[in-house]
C-alpha cells in the first residue's frame, strides 16, 4: 500500500513538476509583442502602454518590435510560425481578422485557427481628417468640393484592406463622390502626408491626427462612431453631418496556434490588470479610443461578429484584392 501511495505521489509531482515550465519557463524571458505597423501609429501606441505594465505583473521584459507591411500580415505571418510559449505575441488592429478573410483568396492564414485569441485591448471608431489640401468647411463642404475635383478626391488610410480603407468606401457610396483610396504603410505616414497636403483628407484612427487637430495643422470633420467620441466631443458623428454610415474596430492580442489555458490565462490577467490602471485609461481616451478589456472567449466572439458585420459591405464594395 505504500508503495502505491508513494507512487501515486511521484506520478502527481511529476505532473506538476511538468506542468509548470508551460507557465513559468518562459518568465525568465523576454516577450516580443509584434505590431504590424510603423512606430507612432495607434496600434504602436497602445502596445507600447500596455507592455509597460506587463512587465510588472509578468515579472519579465515585454518589447515591441514593429513589423510593417501588408497591413499587418506580415507580423501575422511570423506570429503563426512562433513558438507557443507565450514569449511571442502580436498586437492586432481587427482589420487582418475580418476584413482580410473576404479579400484575399490565397491569405496564408485562417484567422479562426490559426492564431490563439488572448485578451480585448481596446475598441475604437475612425476619424474623417481634413488637412491643408481640403477647403475649409464642413465635412459636407468637403465632400461637395471633393466631387466637383474629381482628380483631387484621394482620401488615406494606414493601408489596402484595413477597415478605414472601407469605411471611406462606405463615405464615398453614401455621399455619391468616387474618393479614390491612397494606401501607406501605417498612420503615421499617412498623416504626415495629410499634413503637408498631399491628401485632402484621411480616414483612421483619431490617435493618428488628434494632436495635430488640437494644434491647428489639420481639422477632424466627423468621427465614425454611433455616439461622439470622449476625446472629441465638438466633433460631430458621421450621421450627424449628414453620411449614413457607422464604422468600428478593435485592437486584440494574440499568440501563436497551440498555447496552453494556463500561459494565455497569465498573458490575458497582464493585460487586464494593465487597462484597469488609470494612468492606462487616460493615455488611451486621449488618444480617442476606448479601454475595454475582454478575454480569449469574447476576443474570438467580437472577431466573429466583425468578421460577419464586413461581409457584405467588403462584396458590395467591388474591391478587387490580390490573389
Amino acid at each position: 500500500m505504500k508503495r502505491r501511495q508513494f507512487a501515486a505521489q511521484s506520478a502527481a509531482a511529476f505532473a506538476v513538476a511538468a506542468a509548470a515550465p508551460l507557465v513559468f519557463a518562459q518568465q525568465d524571458r523576454t516577450v516580443r509583442i509584434l505590431v504590424g505597423f510603423p512606430p507612432g501609429g495607434s496600434a504602436d501606441v497602445v502596445a507600447r502602454v500596455l507592455a509597460e505594465k506587463m512587465r510588472v505583473s509578468l515579472g519579465q521584459n515585454v518589447i515591441i518590435d514593429n513589423k510593417p507591411g501588408a497591413a499587418g500580415r506580415l507580423a501575422l505571418g511570423e506570429l503563426r510560425r512562433a513558438a507557443p510559449d507565450g514569449t511571442t505575441l502580436v498586437f492586432s488592429p481587427s482589420g487582418a481578422m475580418v476584413i482580410h478573410p473576404w479579400l484575399y483568396s490565397n491569405l496564408g492564414y485562417d484567422p479562426a485557427k490559426d492564431f490563439t485569441p488572448i485578451a480585448l485591448g481596446s475598441t475604437f471608431d475612425f476619424a474623417v481628417t481634413a488637412g491643408p489640401g481640403a477647403p475649409a468647411g464642413d465635412l459636407k463642404t468637403v465632400l461637395a468640393w471633393m466631387k466637383a475635383n474629381p482628380a483631387k478626391a484621394n482620401y488615406a488610410t494606414s493601408g489596402a484592406g484595413t477597415v478605414p480603407h472601407f469605411a471611406g468606401q462606405l463615405i464615398a457610396q453614401a455621399a455619391g463622390v468616387p474618393m479614390t483610396h491612397v494606401a501607406y504603410r501605417g498612420g503615421a505616414p499617412a498623416a504626415q502626408d495629410l499634413i503637408g497636403g498631399q491628401v485632402p483628407l484621411m480616414v483612421d484612427t483619431a490617435s493618428e491626427t488628434i494632436e495635430h487637430h488640437r494644434a491647428g495643422k489639420v481639422r477632424i470633420l466627423a468621427v465614425t462612431g454611433e455616439q461622439r467620441s470622449r476625446a472629441l466631443p465638438d466633433v460631430p458623428t458621421l450621421k450627424e453631418s449628414g453620411i449614413n454610415v457607422t464604422a468600428d474596430a478593435f485592437f486584440g492580442l494574440y499568440g501563436p496556434p497551440g498555447m496552453s489555458p494556463e500561459v494565455v490565462a497569465r498573458i490575458d490577467k497582464a493585460v487586464a490588470d494593465a487597462l484597469r490602471m488609470p494612468d492606462v485609461q487616460e493615455k488611451i481616451y486621449s488618444l480617442g479610443l476606448v479601454p475595454a478589456h475582454a478575454g480569449p472567449a469574447e476576443l474570438a466572439a467580437t472577431q466573429a461578429a466583425h468578421l460577419k458585420r464586413w461581409e457584405m459591405p467588403i462584396k458590395n464594395s467591388g474591391f478587387k484584392a490580390e490573389s
